[in-house]
C-alpha cells in the first residue's frame, strides 16, 4: 500500500526533563521512524493543574518544554490539558481528547492521517477513540500491563477502558496473558493481537561483570542482586529488600525512583541491611546495562506486569530473573537457566536467588531467552497491524 500516515497519542514519552519517561515507547518509535515508509506524528499531551498547582517545580518545567520537536527522527508534539492531581484521574482522558483534536484536525487538513494509534490504554485509549471518531479513521490502542490491571479495575475509570477497547478497530498486547486479562474485561478477544516489546541487542548485551562493578563502586567478588524499576509498591522491591536477608553477604542495588523510597530506606535500617541496600536514583536507560551486567540475578518481586522491558533486557544481558508467577512472566521464562518464578515471600524470594548463585547458567544460555527480541521487528509487527486497519477502513 501506499506510505502510511499515523498519528500516535502517548502521554509518556521522554523529554529532556525525563528522559527514561516512556522510553521504551520513544525507542519503538524510532525504529519505526528509520523504515521510511510511514509519515509518524507523536503527540504526547502534558497534563498540567490549574493556577497556583502549576507553579509547582514539577509542573512549571513541563511548562517550558517546546510545543513541538524533532526527537530522534520523531515530530512530538506537546498540547496541555488541564488535570487535577490525585482525584481527577477520571476526567483526563476527555481532557485529552478536548486538547488534541484542534491540533489533529489541523493536521489532517494539511495531509490526511490513516490511522489514530494509542500508545497506552489510559488515559491515550479513550482519547484516541473520539478523535479517530471525529475524524472518521480506525484506531488501535495497545495495552501495556498497568493501564489495564490498575485503572481497568478502577470503578472510576474501568467503564471508559472498556468503551474503548469495544469501539476500538484493533487492539494490541505486550503478552498473551494480558490479552487474556483484556478479554475477561469484556474486550473483543478477536481484534486483540499480540505485540511484544523491543530490545536494542547491541546495548543490552553481555559486558565484563567486574568493570560493571567497579564502575558502581561495588566489590569486585560480591553477590550483586539487581532490581530496575519505579520504587512503588507494585514493583515490590520491599521483598528484595526482606529477601536479603536471607541471602549472605549479597548486596541488593536498586535502579529507579519513586514514592516507596524513604519507606524503603527505612526498611534496610531496621533489618540492618543499609549497608547491603544501594539506592542509585534514576539511572538512564543507556547506563542500565552497567547495572544488569554488575549483577548476579535480577529480581523484580512485582504484582502485575505485561511483559516487563526490564525482564527482557536483564536476560539479554545475561542476567537470570527471579520474578512472580504473572502471565507475562510464564511466557517469557520458560527454563530454569532464565530465572525463577515465585510468589511475594522473602524466603522463596531468596530461596530462589540463592539456587541461581549456587548453579549459575553460562551467560549466553541466559541470553538466549530473549534471541527474537529487537526493536526493528516490534517495529514490522506494529507498521504491519496499523496497515491492515488501513486497509479494512
Amino acid at each position: 500500500m501506499s506510505r502510511l500516515r499515523v498519528l500516535s497519542l502517548s502521554t509518556l514519552y521522554p523529554t529532556d526533563i525525563a528522559p527514561n519517561f516512556g522510553v521504551f515507547v520513544e525507542r519503538q518509535m524510532q525504529a519505526v521512524a528509520k523504515r521510511g515508509d510511514v509519515d509518524l506524528v507523536m503527540v504526547s499531551p502534558l497534563g498540567i493543574p490549574p493556577l497556583p498547582l502549576s507553579l509547582h517545580p514539577r509542573y512549571r518545567e513541563l511548562t517550558r518544554l517546546p510545543q513541538v520537536e524533532q526527537r530522534g527522527g520523531v515530530t512530538v508534539h506537546r498540547p496541555r490539558f488541564t488535570l487535577i492531581p490525585g482525584i481527577g484521574a477520571h476526567r483526563n482522558a476527555r481532557a485529552e481528547a478536548r486538547a488534541v483534536l484542534p491540533l489533529a484536525k489541523a493536521l489532517h487538513a494539511e495531509a490526511p492521517f490513516d490511522v489514530i494509534d494509542a500508545q497506552f490504554f489510559y488515559p491515550d485509549g479513550p482519547a484516541a477513540v473520539a478523535i479517530a471518531r471525529a475524524l472518521g479513521l480506525p484506531v488501535s490502542i495497545k495495552a501495556r500491563g498497568a493501564d489495564i490491571h490498575h485503572w481497568g479495575a478502577a470503578p472510576a475509570t474501568r467503564k471508559q477502558i472498556l468503551a474503548a477497547g469495544c469501539a476500538a478497530d484493533g487492539l494490541l498486547a505486550v503478552s498473551q496473558g494480558l490479552a487474556d486479562d483484556m478479554a475477561a474485561l469484556g474486550m473483543p478477544r478477536e481484534r486483540i493481537t499480540i505485540h511484544r516489546t523491543g530490545l536494542n541487542a547491541d546495548l543490552f548485551r553481555p559486558y565484563d561483570r567486574r568493570l560493571c562493578r567497579d564502575q558502581l563502586g561495588l566489590p569486585r567478588d560480591a553477590r550483586v542482586l539487581a532490581c530496575v524499576g519505579a520504587l512503588i509498591p507494585r514493583k515490590g522491591q520491599r521483598f528484595a529488600i526482606e529477601a536479603l536477608a536471607q541471602v549472605p553477604d549479597a548486596i541488593l542495588i536498586l535502579a529507579g525512583k519513586g514514592e516507596d523510597e524513604n519507606a524503603l530506606k527505612s526498611l534496610a535500617e531496621r533489618m540492618g541491611l543499609a549497608e547491603r541496600v544501594h539506592f542509585l536514583g534514576a539511572v538512564p536507560h543507556g547506563d542500565l546495562p552497567v547495572v544488569l551486567n554488575a549483577a548476579d540475578v535480577f529480581v523484580l518481586p512485582t504484582a502485575s506486569e505485561g511483559l516487563a522491558n526490564a525482564w527482557v533486557e536483564a536476560l539479554a544481558c545475561g542476567t537470570p530473573v527471579v520474578t512472580t508467577p504473572i502471565p507475562g512472566a510464564q511466557e517469557l521464562i520458560t527454563d530454569p537457566a532464565w530465572g525463577r518464578l515465585v510468589p511475594r515471600d522473602p524466603s522463596a524470594i531468596a530461596s530462589a536467588i540463592n539456587d541461581l548463585l549456587a548453579r549459575p547458567a553460562p551467560r549466553e544460555t541466559v541470553r538466549a531467552a530473549v534471541a527474537g527480541f529487537s526493536w526493528d521487528a516490534n517495529a514490522d509487527a506494529l507498521v504491519s497491524h496499523w496497515q491492515r486497519l488501513a486497509r479494512k477502513a
